[in-house]
């Protein structure tokens, strides 16, 4: 290959620098629709919001998305898809070391993107609609995760729950700080500008868990 000559460097550059200009609009646009998404679930936000909290005007937000419904299917799957990559060691004989990653993961999620969580939350009350094709994966995972549960209790490694339920109140718990981060602000008399410890929500979390799954706490 020949080497670059000085005018094919010259006219790399404005590409590179119109790629780099379009990937801080997008996230500026992503960063803003996750915001009004969050307050409003798809059907009341707008693209006028949305452009106004990116600092665009309606023509220059269209310049990069089609419409709202797009933008919120992307941020949807990245949530989902993240989600997703919260699964147990199956093949683990330790489920307590299994459950304290599982709750560890399932906080930082929740404290790291509070806005996305609230998102899911506000798509699950208004009956998941945009969800649908989403779920037998979904249910894919959950059953296979029940599954190592259940195997650990015959072998006697752990207490006996419904396997179903303790996930499903890991999920609770640890999202119960993003979706209802007003009422813990107001109900620990915090200030909206502080935000609860993360490290602290995940060791109250695993300590209830794990004492109710029958474990010694340390």
């Amino acid at each position: 290959m020949p080497p670059a000559t000085a005018s094919s460097k010259t006219s790399t550059a404005p590409r590179k620098r119109h790629r780099e200009s379009r990937d801080i609009n997008l996230e500026r646009i992503r960063a803003a629709a996750v915001a009004e998404f969050s307050l409003h679930g798809l059907r009341g936000a707008t693209t006028d919001a949305i452009a106004h909290r990116a600092g665009m005007t309606r023509p220059q937000l269209h310049y990069y998305i089609a419409g709202k419904e797009e933008l919120y299917e992307e941020l949807l799957q990245s949530v989902l898809a993240q989600w997703a990559e919260d699964k147990f060691d199956h093949a683990s004989d330790d489920p307590e070391a299994v459950l304290r990653k599982y709750i560890a993961d399932k906080v930082r999620h929740a404290s790291e993107q509070p806005e996305l969580a609230r998102m899911f939350g506000l798509e699950m009350l208004s009956g998941a609609p945009n969800l649908e094709k989403y779920w037998p994966s979904a249910v894919q995972i959950t059953k296979a995760m029940a599954k190592t549960i259940e195997r650990w209790i015959r072998e006697g490694r752990m207490r006996k729950v419904n396997a179903h339920l303790l996930l499903m109140n890991i999920w609770a718990m640890s999202s119960h700080y993003a979706f209802f981060a007003v009422q813990v602000q107001v109900m620990s008399d915090a200030s909206p500008r502080v935000k609860m410890d993360p490290e602290e929500i995940r060791r109250e979390i695993t300590n209830l868990v794990l004492a109710g799954c029958g474990f010694a706490l340390t």
